[in-house]
Protein backbone atom coordinates (compact mmCIF):
# COMPACT_ATOMS: atom_id res chain seq x y z
CA UNK A 1 0.00 0.00 0.00
CA UNK A 2 1.30 3.29 -0.72
CA UNK A 3 0.19 6.78 0.01
CA UNK A 4 1.02 10.50 -0.60
CA UNK A 5 1.99 13.72 0.74
CA UNK A 6 2.82 17.32 -0.67
CA UNK A 7 5.13 19.11 1.32
CA UNK A 8 7.12 22.76 0.25
CA UNK A 9 6.35 21.48 -3.65
CA UNK A 10 8.11 18.27 -3.24
CA UNK A 11 5.71 14.77 -3.11
CA UNK A 12 6.54 11.84 -1.14
CA UNK A 13 5.51 8.55 -0.75
CA UNK A 14 4.83 6.24 2.13
CA UNK A 15 3.73 3.07 3.04
CA UNK A 16 1.01 3.93 6.44
CA UNK A 17 1.47 -0.34 7.19
CA UNK A 18 5.06 0.51 8.10
CA UNK A 19 5.08 2.38 11.27
CA UNK A 20 8.12 3.11 13.28
CA UNK A 21 6.94 3.75 17.01
CA UNK A 22 9.35 5.97 19.16
CA UNK A 23 7.19 5.83 21.99
CA UNK A 24 8.08 4.59 25.40
CA UNK A 25 6.11 1.76 26.63
CA UNK A 26 5.06 2.08 30.31
CA UNK A 27 4.72 -1.27 32.25
CA UNK A 28 3.12 -1.90 35.52
CA UNK A 29 5.61 -1.56 38.48
CA UNK A 30 8.57 -2.77 36.22
CA UNK A 31 11.87 -1.29 35.41
CA UNK A 32 10.74 1.82 32.72
CA UNK A 33 11.94 5.42 32.28
CA UNK A 34 11.22 8.10 35.26
CA UNK A 35 12.23 11.61 36.05
CA UNK A 36 12.16 14.86 38.02
CA UNK A 37 11.29 12.33 41.04
CA UNK A 38 8.20 10.63 39.45
CA UNK A 39 6.47 7.49 41.58
CA UNK A 40 6.75 4.46 39.17
CA UNK A 41 3.92 3.74 37.00
CA UNK A 42 1.58 1.69 38.61
CA UNK A 43 -1.92 -0.44 37.29
CA UNK A 44 -4.22 -1.05 40.40
CA UNK A 45 -7.51 -3.40 40.24
CA UNK A 46 -10.32 -1.64 41.22
CA UNK A 47 -12.29 -4.22 43.60
CA UNK A 48 -15.82 -2.78 44.32
CA UNK A 49 -18.22 -4.86 46.63
CA UNK A 50 -17.97 -8.55 45.35
CA UNK A 51 -16.37 -7.27 42.16
CA UNK A 52 -13.10 -7.14 41.59
CA UNK A 53 -11.34 -5.83 38.22
CA UNK A 54 -8.72 -8.85 37.37
CA UNK A 55 -10.35 -12.13 35.18
CA UNK A 56 -7.31 -13.18 36.42
CA UNK A 57 -8.39 -13.27 39.51
CA UNK A 58 -11.72 -14.27 38.92
CA UNK A 59 -13.38 -11.35 37.88
CA UNK A 60 -15.29 -11.32 34.71
CA UNK A 61 -13.27 -8.29 32.96
CA UNK A 62 -10.23 -6.40 33.50
CA UNK A 63 -11.09 -3.23 35.03
CA UNK A 64 -7.90 -1.16 36.67
CA UNK A 65 -6.50 2.21 37.60
CA UNK A 66 -3.63 3.50 36.13
CA UNK A 67 -1.61 5.97 38.65
CA UNK A 68 0.80 8.18 36.20
CA UNK A 69 2.61 11.28 35.80
CA UNK A 70 2.96 12.27 32.28
CA UNK A 71 5.70 14.58 32.54
CA UNK A 72 7.98 11.99 34.58
CA UNK A 73 6.90 8.65 33.37
CA UNK A 74 8.02 7.93 29.67
CA UNK A 75 7.30 9.61 26.78
CA UNK A 76 4.96 12.77 26.86
CA UNK A 77 3.72 15.50 24.78
CA UNK A 78 3.13 19.49 26.12
CA UNK A 79 2.09 22.95 25.54
CA UNK A 80 3.00 26.05 26.50
CA UNK A 81 0.33 25.50 29.37
CA UNK A 82 3.38 24.09 30.82
CA UNK A 83 5.15 27.22 31.60
CA UNK A 84 1.41 29.14 31.98
CA UNK A 85 -1.25 29.90 34.41
CA UNK A 86 -3.60 30.00 31.51
CA UNK A 87 -6.58 27.32 32.44
CA UNK A 88 -7.00 27.23 29.12
CA UNK A 89 -3.80 26.18 27.71
CA UNK A 90 -4.36 22.39 27.41
CA UNK A 91 -2.71 19.98 24.80
CA UNK A 92 -6.27 19.64 23.89
CA UNK A 93 -6.88 22.54 23.04
CA UNK A 94 -3.29 23.21 21.64
CA UNK A 95 -2.61 20.52 19.40
CA UNK A 96 -5.15 20.41 16.86
CA UNK A 97 -3.20 18.70 13.76
CA UNK A 98 -1.47 15.16 14.13
CA UNK A 99 0.25 14.53 11.13
CA UNK A 100 3.61 16.49 10.32
CA UNK A 101 6.97 16.39 8.12
CA UNK A 102 9.63 15.21 10.39
CA UNK A 103 13.03 15.91 10.45
CA UNK A 104 14.97 13.04 12.49
CA UNK A 105 18.69 14.25 13.56
CA UNK A 106 21.36 12.32 15.73
CA UNK A 107 23.51 15.07 18.24
CA UNK A 108 25.83 14.23 20.19
CA UNK A 109 25.91 16.43 23.68
CA UNK A 110 29.05 18.09 24.70
CA UNK A 111 30.65 18.16 28.06
CA UNK A 112 30.92 21.77 29.34
CA UNK A 113 33.36 23.42 32.22
CA UNK A 114 31.11 22.32 34.56
CA UNK A 115 30.51 18.81 33.73
CA UNK A 116 27.01 19.23 32.33
CA UNK A 117 25.88 17.34 28.92
CA UNK A 118 24.41 19.77 26.31
CA UNK A 119 23.47 19.40 22.92
CA UNK A 120 24.71 22.71 21.34
CA UNK A 121 22.88 25.10 18.73
CA UNK A 122 25.75 24.75 16.48
CA UNK A 123 25.94 21.15 16.15
CA UNK A 124 22.22 21.35 15.29
CA UNK A 125 22.22 24.25 13.16
CA UNK A 126 24.70 22.04 10.97
CA UNK A 127 22.28 19.55 10.13
CA UNK A 128 19.27 21.81 9.66
CA UNK A 129 20.30 24.75 7.75
CA UNK A 130 19.18 23.50 4.53
CA UNK A 131 16.23 21.78 5.84
CA UNK A 132 12.67 22.94 7.12
CA UNK A 133 10.64 20.71 8.18
CA UNK A 134 7.11 20.69 10.65
CA UNK A 135 8.97 18.76 13.32
CA UNK A 136 12.54 17.90 14.94
CA UNK A 137 13.24 14.56 16.26
CA UNK A 138 16.59 14.65 18.00
CA UNK A 139 18.25 11.58 19.06
CA UNK A 140 21.33 11.76 21.61
CA UNK A 141 24.09 9.53 21.23
CA UNK A 142 25.21 7.27 22.74
CA UNK A 143 22.37 5.54 21.74
CA UNK A 144 20.83 2.51 23.60
CA UNK A 145 17.63 0.68 24.73
CA UNK A 146 18.94 1.37 28.50
CA UNK A 147 16.72 4.55 27.66
CA UNK A 148 13.57 2.46 27.99
CA UNK A 149 14.35 1.95 31.24
CA UNK A 150 16.93 4.74 32.96
CA UNK A 151 16.54 6.55 36.19
CA UNK A 152 17.01 9.89 35.39
CA UNK A 153 15.74 11.72 38.57
CA UNK A 154 19.12 13.80 40.07
CA UNK A 155 21.31 12.85 37.75
CA UNK A 156 21.12 15.79 35.71
CA UNK A 157 20.85 14.52 32.31
CA UNK A 158 21.75 16.07 29.27
CA UNK A 159 19.80 18.64 27.80
CA UNK A 160 19.46 21.43 25.25
CA UNK A 161 21.32 24.84 24.80
CA UNK A 162 18.52 27.23 25.25
CA UNK A 163 19.33 29.04 22.11
CA UNK A 164 17.96 26.09 19.95
CA UNK A 165 14.44 26.73 21.48
CA UNK A 166 15.02 30.68 19.78
CA UNK A 167 16.74 29.14 16.93
CA UNK A 168 13.48 26.51 16.05
CA UNK A 169 10.53 28.99 16.76
CA UNK A 170 12.65 31.37 14.08
CA UNK A 171 12.80 28.65 11.83
CA UNK A 172 9.23 28.08 12.10
CA UNK A 173 9.35 24.47 13.21
CA UNK A 174 6.54 24.17 15.48
CA UNK A 175 6.94 20.58 17.48
CA UNK A 176 10.16 19.03 18.86
CA UNK A 177 10.81 15.75 20.16
CA UNK A 178 14.03 14.54 21.99
CA UNK A 179 14.80 11.08 23.73
CA UNK A 180 15.58 13.32 26.84
CA UNK A 181 13.45 13.99 30.23
CA UNK A 182 13.39 17.99 29.40
CA UNK A 183 14.80 20.23 27.06
CA UNK A 184 16.30 23.02 29.69
CA UNK A 185 18.92 21.45 32.97
CA UNK A 186 17.37 19.26 35.47
CA UNK A 187 17.61 22.01 38.25
CA UNK A 188 17.59 25.50 36.85
CA UNK A 189 16.48 27.50 39.21
CA UNK A 190 12.72 27.56 37.33
CA UNK A 191 14.34 29.35 34.69
CA UNK A 192 13.20 26.94 32.00
CA UNK A 193 14.90 29.06 29.33
CA UNK A 194 14.73 26.43 26.49
CA UNK A 195 10.75 26.03 27.12
CA UNK A 196 10.30 29.72 26.99
CA UNK A 197 12.27 30.61 23.92
CA UNK A 198 10.66 27.31 21.52
CA UNK A 199 7.18 28.90 23.20
CA UNK A 200 7.70 32.13 22.52
CA UNK A 201 6.22 32.69 26.00
CA UNK A 202 4.95 35.39 27.43
CA UNK A 203 5.93 37.91 24.61
CA UNK A 204 4.57 36.17 21.28
CA UNK A 205 3.22 32.64 22.35
CA UNK A 206 3.22 30.14 19.62
CA UNK A 207 0.42 28.05 21.10
CA UNK A 208 0.13 25.37 18.26
CA UNK A 209 3.54 24.24 18.79
CA UNK A 210 4.43 21.30 21.45
CA UNK A 211 7.88 19.64 23.04
CA UNK A 212 7.59 16.17 23.27
CA UNK A 213 10.12 14.29 25.71
CA UNK A 214 11.47 10.98 26.34
CA UNK A 215 11.24 9.10 22.86
CA UNK A 216 12.92 6.68 22.01
CA UNK A 217 14.40 6.48 18.50
CA UNK A 218 16.55 3.01 17.69
CA UNK A 219 19.62 2.89 15.92
CA UNK A 220 17.97 1.01 13.18
CA UNK A 221 15.80 4.03 12.15
CA UNK A 222 18.05 6.44 9.93
CA UNK A 223 18.48 10.30 10.32
CA UNK A 224 16.12 11.70 7.34
CA UNK A 225 12.70 12.84 6.94
CA UNK A 226 9.65 11.36 8.10
CA UNK A 227 6.19 12.13 8.12
CA UNK A 228 5.07 12.08 11.83
CA UNK A 229 1.48 11.26 13.20
CA UNK A 230 2.03 13.01 16.94
CA UNK A 231 -1.08 11.36 18.67
CA UNK A 232 -1.98 11.96 22.94
CA UNK A 233 -5.07 11.60 25.30
CA UNK A 234 -7.58 14.23 24.76
CA UNK A 235 -6.80 15.35 28.79
CA UNK A 236 -7.54 19.06 29.27
CA UNK A 237 -3.97 19.13 30.86
CA UNK A 238 -0.84 20.90 29.95
CA UNK A 239 0.68 17.39 28.94
CA UNK A 240 -0.27 14.03 27.94
CA UNK A 241 1.22 10.74 27.80
CA UNK A 242 2.33 9.87 24.17
CA UNK A 243 2.59 7.77 20.99
CA UNK A 244 4.46 9.45 18.14
CA UNK A 245 4.61 7.45 15.55
CA UNK A 246 6.81 7.52 12.09
CA UNK A 247 6.68 7.29 8.40
CA UNK A 248 9.73 6.88 5.74
CA UNK A 249 8.83 9.25 3.23
CA UNK A 250 10.36 9.20 -0.48
CA UNK A 251 10.48 11.75 -2.69
CA UNK A 252 8.66 11.20 -5.75
CA UNK A 253 10.92 13.36 -8.23
CA UNK A 254 13.10 16.46 -7.19
CA UNK A 255 11.70 19.93 -5.82
CA UNK A 256 10.14 22.33 -7.97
Amino acid sequence: MEATITHRHQIYTFNPLQPLDISMPLHNRQPQPECFWAEPVQFDVIRVGNFVGSVAEGGSTNYKRVHLTPHGNGTHTECYGHIAADENATIHNCLKRFLFVAQLLTVSPQTQENGDEVVLLEDVKAQLQRINPEALMLRTSPNSDAKLTRHYSGTNPPYLEHTIGQYLAEKGVQHLLLDLPSVDRELDEGKLLCHHAFWQYPENTRCGATITELIYVPDHIPDGLYLLNLQIASLQLDASPSKPVLYTLSPVFPQL
